[in-house]
């Protein structure tokens, strides 16, 4: 089995969702597509939650039939055989009125995922319909019935594997279709593995089903080396390693979501990144396999914040990088970048829901220091500390200012955090300096 997954831009339009056919047409064996919403989708099912707070009924009115028309249009333009039509609009109206139904009910964080994976639901439903009027038999199924993730870090993909088993029992199809994002928590309630989650939908299903192979995809021809919207002359990069893949999705890197590839590095399953426009060409493959080392790419993460606790007391003091741990772990709060010196410790966050619960704590260790509107920069590639010419990204700092460096922690990652302002011109500069002067590849 292969898991093919397409991203909202991907499905967007009628034409978009033609190429998606054309694709799928393409492949050999059985395939299991995993869809994201239509483009736009979900902010305005975000925008129907939000509006659910203040009970603003009226409005989440008006955004449900703007949700009624775009879906209408779209199923006259792909279905024309009149029964597959009015099944496909039944469908897609009994998922509108039960929208207007949770748009109404108290708000809760299992409504809120109520409401948001309605795009999913009816834009599968709709593609497996539209195929079927193309005389491509396929079988819908709902991801709520086997995607069962009780832990969004480390999802069981040995259970989701045996519940889909059984889901499927007595269907056998060449095609499956199922929805993105969508899944099950440890309370049997809906839930949602994030914004930009499809990705992992695919890698989790992939590593479910023992599949050759996962394809995502998207609207870029891959990862690129740098920033395209930042950077010009960026090209895509046609190997990477899991390890390489992970860093710079985690890091910022916007085509994949930040845990994909997780799931099926155990087990050795490739990704694929393609661009549904431009399918011919290469993209990205991300395995296991070593293809070269030295640096591969430059990612940017914004929204970082930067905590430095410094205390005279840390000199010697046994157990103090515990207690300050302990402060984020409590407050379940990932830390990114660390360094620390004789009395200080520097560290940045991306998660600030409970920054001020968190300094209220720190305070008592020392004198805190808090930077906001941060960028973490990360120089990504196999072995990348070990090449003889890294020391020229060290010449970043003559040029911009640079509030900590993350070096040897991995040897395929090397980390630098500025101010926000500054992360176009460091991302311009580190291409200059690393990809336009040359940075040596390790052999």
């Amino acid at each position: 089995m292969k898991v093919l997954k397409f991203g909202g831009t991907s499905v967007g339009t009628p034409e978009s969702i033609e190429n998606v056919k054309n694709i799928t047409l393409g492949q050999e064996g059985i395939k299991l597509l995993v869809l994201s919403a239509m483009s736009g989708v979900t902010n305005e099912l975000v925008a129907i939650s939000n509006l659910s707070k203040t009970q603003n009924y009226t409005e989440i009115e008006v955004i449900i039939e703007k949700l009624r028309d775009r879906h209408f249009l779209a199923i006259d333009r792909l279905i024309q055989e009149e029964i597959l039509n009015q099944e496909t609009k039944s469908f897609v109206g009994k998922c509108l009125q039960d929208l207007s139904v949770a748009g109404h009910k108290a708000y809760t964080d299992v409504v809120y995922a109520e409401i948001v994976t309605y795009g999913e639901t009816m834009l599968t439903f709709m593609v497996s319909q539209y195929f079927k009027a193309q005389g491509i038999e396929n079988i819908w199924l709902d991801a709520k019935e086997f995607m069962e993730v009780h832990n969004l870090e480390n999802p069981d993909t040995d259970r989701v594997g045996k519940l889909l088993d059984a889901h499927l029992q007595g269907k056998r199809s060449d095609l499956y279709i199922t929805q993105g994002f969508v899944c099950i928590n440890r309370h049997n309630e809906i839930s949602t593995l994030k914004r930009g989650g499809s990705d992992y939908t695919a890698t989790i299903l992939g590593a479910a089903a023992q599949a050759s192979e996962v394809q995502i995809w998207t609207d870029i021809d891959g990862f690129h080396n740098n920033d395209p919207r930042h950077v010009e002359g960026t090209h895509p990069i046609s190997e990477l390693t899991f390890e390489e893949a992970a860093e710079l999705a985690y890091f910022g890197a916007k085509i994949l979501h930040p845990q994909t590839v997780s799931p099926v590095i155990n087990k050795g399953i490739p990704i694929f990144l393609k661009n549904t426009f431009t399918p011919e060409k290469t993209g990205t493959k991300i395995s296991s396999e070593v293809h070269s080392k030295g640096l591969k790419a430059i990612a940017a993460k914004d929204d970082i914040t930067a905590i430095k606790i410094k205390s005279n007391r840390m000199l010697m003091a046994h157990g103090f990088l515990r207690k300050i741990f302990d402060v984020f772990d409590h407050y379940e709060t990932s830390i990114d970048m660390i360094t620390t010196s004789e009395i200080a410790i520097s560290l940045t966050i991306d998660d600030t829901r409970n920054l001020d619960k968190i300094l209220e704590e720190l305070n008592a260790y020392g004198e805190i220091t808090v930077d906001r509107n941060q960028s973490i920069v990360c120089i990504v590639g196999e072995s990348v500390i070990e090449d003889q010419s890294t020391y020229k990204l060290f010449e970043l700092l003559n040029d911009i200012p640079v509030r900590m460096i993350s070096y040897g922690g991995s040897s395929n990652n090397i980390s630098i955090l500025v101010d926000t302002q500054d992360k176009i011109k460091t991302l311009r500069t580190l291409n200059q300096k690393l990809f336009s002067e040359g940075l040596s590849q390790l052999v």
